[in-house]
């Protein structure tokens, strides 16, 4: 019956760790949920494994929010996107994940506010709230989520006439009381406001905590309908997500072969260029690292890494790069280092070798009023599908969370 679950992934908003809102799940005979933080995925991964922990059926989604800036200096010294409610998405599938993902990705990259009106998707089911849309203007995959405390108002509604259109909106932010507390500091953190200052719509309402299913069930005893509707969606969706190396680029040029006889002649050049024609130390180096990339199937990596050095050197731009790449004497003879392994006496193996369980990574430093512009060309050289950016989060924890509130 849960089909709008947050975790702190919903940034200065959901108060639950994935492993708390699963626990907490667990802990009261639910089989399925929906995880649908504000704005985000991070969470996803880690909320599929934690279901799976518990003999949970985990679903994905994506609730959206309004991001337009707004005139209200309330709105404006806000610096996380938790503004109106717009829809909820959940995914079917991998495909509607995809969708999902798509839509917020595209915005996000692109600088535009939702749409007011997610586009046409074939995987998804959307979620409203009452007041957005009359039933009869829905698409057959869309929905009108009803709270249990608005089920009573259903019998002088206009929606009554629509039961199939409806489903149960519990949603679940925190947990407890106390969860609720936090809930609302965290809001003031990220509104820059006292405490008292605090509106009921800048924050969720004091209902959207764990609720028994016997609550819901009463709730809606009229509207069995709604009940109904609700498990349908929650059984027709399915949480795999595609991993392992299909999601990654294979090949540079295109073809395996043909990535590893540029990785040689990039080499061989830029070894001639480093060490002169003559020194057989930096040759045999070259041709031993060569054979173990080959090996482990790194050349398209050194050769991403290659052309996005080069655009970066064509441009204008200084990088640096650093760590155990440095240890590479392919990457030296590259230009992705300026660091001479030899020199230094450093091993290629810190780097690269047949029993290191995780990949190597190139660590490139470039300017901060450069790279954002690198950042642009990796993202159009090689597209959305194969092209992700890291984050950090900040937890709240310790000295951080008494910075802030202070």
């Amino acid at each position: 019956m849960f089909l709008n679950c947050h975790t702190y992934y919903s940034f200065k908003y959901g108060t639950l760790s994935p492993e708390q809102l699963a626990e907490g799940a667990s802990q009261r005979g639910i089989t399925s949920l929906a995880l649908t933080d504000i704005n985000n995925t991070s969470c996803a991964v880690g909320w599929i494994e934690e279901c799976r922990k518990r003999d949970i059926k985990p679903v994905l989604g994506v609730e959206f929010r309004s991001t337009a800036p707004s005139t209200t200096l309330r709105d404006q010294e806000a610096d996380t996107p938790v503004g109106g409610y717009l829809y909820t998405g959940l995914a079917r599938n991998a495909e509607g994940w995809r969708e999902l993902c798509e839509l917020l990705t595209a915005c996000s990259l692109e600088g535009l506010p939702l749409p007011q009106r997610p586009p046409e998707m074939e995987h998804v089911y959307i979620i409203y709230r009452p007041n957005s849309y009359i039933p009869t203007d829905l698409r057959p995959y869309e929905y009108i989520g009803i709270m249990p405390a608005e089920a009573n108002g259903l019998y002088s509604s206009a929606l009554r006439d629509h039961l199939d259109r409806l489903v149960v909106w519990q949603p679940i932010t925190y947990a407890d009381e106390i969860g609720y507390k936090v809930h609302k500091l965290m809001r003031c953190v990220d509104l820059n406001i006292m405490l008292g200052q605090l509106n009921s719509s800048d924050s969720a309402s004091d209902s959207e905590q764990w609720v028994s299913r016997e609550y819901i069930d009463n709730a809606f005893r009229a509207y069995p309908q709604i009940l109904r509707n609700t498990e349908a969606l929650l059984y027709h969706c399915e949480a795999e997500l595609p991993c392992g190396d299909k999601n990654n680029r294979q090949t540079f040029t295109g073809s395996e072969r043909d990535d590893h006889q540029l990785l040689i002649k990039l080499a061989r050049e830029g070894c001639r260029r480093r060490y002169g024609t003559t020194n057989t130390k930096a040759n045999a180096r070259m041709e031993s690292e060569l054979k173990v990339i080959r090996q482990l199937g790194f050349p398209p990596y050194f050769l991403i890494t290659w052309d996005i050095i080069r655009y970066a050197q064509t441009a204008g731009y200084h990088h640096v790069g650093r760590g155990s790449g440095a240890n590479s004497l392919v990457a030296y003879c590259l230009g992705i280092t300026d660091v001479d392994p030899l020199e230094l006496d450093l091993y290629f193996e810190r780097f690269i070798n047949p029993h290191r369980s995780s990949p190597p990574d190139f660590d490139i430093d470039f300017s901060w009023d450069e790279r954002d512009d690198v950042t642009d060309y990796i993202f159009k050289r090689y597209g959305h599908r194969h092209t992700a950016l890291l984050a950090t989060y900040n937890t709240f924890k310790g000295r951080s969370i008494i910075r802030e509130l202070g």
